[in-house]
């Protein structure tokens, strides 16, 4: 199996790039992220591939990011969820941001993707939840830490846990500050996480 391959990029199209390794051009198909990512041809570039082999064919699929192919394996690893449709999933969605819809059920979110309709989104959701926070982006998943400080109230916890996540203070601080106003004496540490990681996901 083909682990990467390290060559000139000779063409970049929509959906895929070719790439010359010693004389030999491989056509890898790739996300918008990674395509963006690549240099203008015909500079060198090293890409991570993961391969699939089917009766008829042999695909290579590129990743400038271990993250990436990471989550193309397990978004892959769903049924009905194809390498065009992870692919299409990786072009519209980060790693966090897959990890915030993952984590707070979102599956509006998941549906911002081509090929994903409601159904695959929920399925994606039930098969997926549990195991976002231990992928790449995820942070290790929302931690809600036990020594938070009594009385420290839902804004110092919901950043504590936003910073577990990966989200910046400076960033995060803002948002939670907002929904807290917004959201008054209903606000819990749940809705607020919730919507915080909603907002921060756009």
């Amino acid at each position: 199996m083909i682990a990467f391959l390290s060559g000139l990029v000779i063409q970049v199209e929509l959906g895929s790039c070719v790439i010359d390794v010693n004389g030999v051009g491989y056509l890898v198909a790739a996300s918008t992220r990674t395509l963006a990512a690549l240099p203008h041809p015909p500079e060198k570039a090293r890409l991570l591939i993961e391969t699939v082999v089917r009766e008829d064919a042999i695909l290579l699929y590129g990743f400038v990011e271990s993250a990436e192919r990471e989550w193309f394996r397990l978004l892959t690893s769903v049924q009905g969820v194809g390498a065009k449709v992870a692919l299409g999933m990786l072009s519209t969605l980060s790693p966090g941001e897959l990890v915030a819809a993952l984590t707070t059920s979102d599956k509006a979110t998941l549906t911002r993707a081509p090929g994903v309709g409601g159904r695959l989104a929920e399925r994606i959701l039930t098969e997926l939840r549990d195991r976002a926070g231990k992928m790449p982006g995820g942070g290790g998943g929302i931690v809600i830490p036990a020594s938070a400080t009594p009385g420290g109230g839902i804004e110092a916890d919901a950043l504590l846990a936003l910073a577990g996540l990966g989200f910046r203070r400076s960033e995060a601080a803002p948002v939670v500050k907002r929904l807290l106003d917004e959201q008054g004496p209903a606000a819990s540490l749940d809705t607020v996480l919730r919507d915080s990681l909603k907002a921060l996901a756009r």
